[in-house]
């Protein structure tokens, strides 16, 4: 639990590096990113790793995977509008977290997005926060823990929508870790899948 702690302390401090308006002007977010989920994912994947056991390369998991990401863009597509909808300043944040692309290549942010953030991010949270969380406790537990610590990393970006897009995103992830611990190629799948999507092929 001591080296979870120290984990957790770790994404707290790379997260809010990344997302806080006070440090904004001195990093570049997509840099950030990549450097901070590639360094949990190894420290993820010292002290547990034997998570590449559960990742199965099979036509079924490639299909969930799609099928999952496919579903969460659905998910947010509706989020969205409803959003709009009832709070003024819904769209207006929505813009901010899309303008963090601004002047960098798309290809390079699918890329990263695709091949490194997506997947080491699923490694982290799910391979081991929420793995060791359920063997601690219990899987649902291990979810909902797990669910509102990736939440509370995205609190320093004072983006309620970034927020609420954390813990949705989040909870769907954790949900099919929870009910498919041993289809964890489909989830990392889905989240590089999503992460494209969202930010450079289907922007919401």
């Amino acid at each position: 639990m001591k080296k979870l702690v120290i984990a957790l302390l770790l994404a707290a401090i790379l997260w809010t590096i990344m997302f806080s308006p006070l440090t904004a002007p001195w990093v570049n977010f997509w840099y950030m990113m990549t450097a901070s989920a590639a360094t949990l994912a190894v420290y993820a994947t010292c002290v547990r790793p034997g998570w590449w056991k559960q990742v199965k390369c099979t036509t079924s998991e490639l299909l969930l995977g799609i099928a999952v990401a496919s579903a969460l863009w659905g998910i947010f597509w509706v989020g969205d509008r409803l959003a709009a909808w009832m709070f003024d300043f819904a769209r207006p944040q929505v813009d901010m977290i899309y303008g963090m692309k601004t002047g960098e290549s798309p290809w390079l942010l699918g890329g990263l997005m695709l091949l490194l953030i997506g997947p080491a991010e699923e490694i982290f949270w799910r391979g081991y926060v929420q793995h060791t969380l359920s063997a601690c406790y219990n899987p649902d537990k291990g979810l909902i823990i797990t669910t509102l610590l990736y939440t509370l990393v995205h609190v320093a970006s004072c983006n309620f929508m970034l927020i609420m897009a954390a813990l949705v995103a989040g909870a769907v992830w954790g949900l099919c870790y929870r009910l498919f611990p041993n289809r964890f190629g489909a989830i990392i799948l889905s989240h590089a899948l999503w992460d494209v999507a969202v930010f450079v092929v289907f922007p919401i």
